[in-house]
């Protein structure tokens, strides 16, 4: 790819990623706060943990890209400072933002340059883009599946769901 294509294909995906902000935000906010040590299974994370880990790697997937290369992911344990489902819905659209705004600013030449990710493979950095969008989806569904067990209402993410349809008739 070239370099001037890196800078539009970037910006497409950052903007779809910025889209997702919203809902990600919306899932951290239907989760019952007095629930959050729930988990469906065994080899599961607590809703808490898993709130962790999105708001958490999500930004360091990207700050990774902005510095082109991936080191030790973050701390999610207690001392992340993420106690509250509300210390997530607020701190993750801003520390989304910023990690956002330092992918805008690399160069066409960064965004198309290969990088490695935790020496498990190589690939230009653009396409970490795709892949940090995946891996953000892929908890947040996760994550969704854990409000009505644990007593919350599942709000609309990408169409109303049976939560918002019920609310929206009554």
């Amino acid at each position: 790819m070239k370099p001037d294509h890196g800078k539009i294909v970037a910006e497409f995906l950052l903007r779809s990623i910025e889209n997702e902000i919203p809902r990600t935000t919306g899932i951290f906010a239907a989760l019952p706060a007095d629930r959050l040590d729930y988990k469906p299974d065994a080899l599961s994370k607590t809703a808490l943990a898993l709130m962790r880990h999105i708001a958490l790697e999500d930004v360091w997937f990207l700050e990774s890209i902005a510095a082109g290369n991936f080191g030790a992911t973050p701390d999610d344990s207690d001392a992340c400072g993420l106690m509250k489902g509300q210390d997530c819905v607020e701190r993750y659209p801003q520390t989304m933002a910023a990690a956002i705004a330092k992918i805008r600013a690399l160069s066409g030449e960064d965004l198309v340059k290969e990088i490695d990710f935790m020496g498990a493979w190589r690939m230009p950095a653009i396409q970490f883009l795709s892949l940090a969008a995946s891996h953000s989806v892929h908890h947040r569904g996760q994550l969704s599946t854990y409000i009505r067990v644990m007593g919350g209402k599942v709000p609309s993410i990408y169409g109303p769901s049976a939560d918002t349809q019920v609310a929206a008739t009554v």
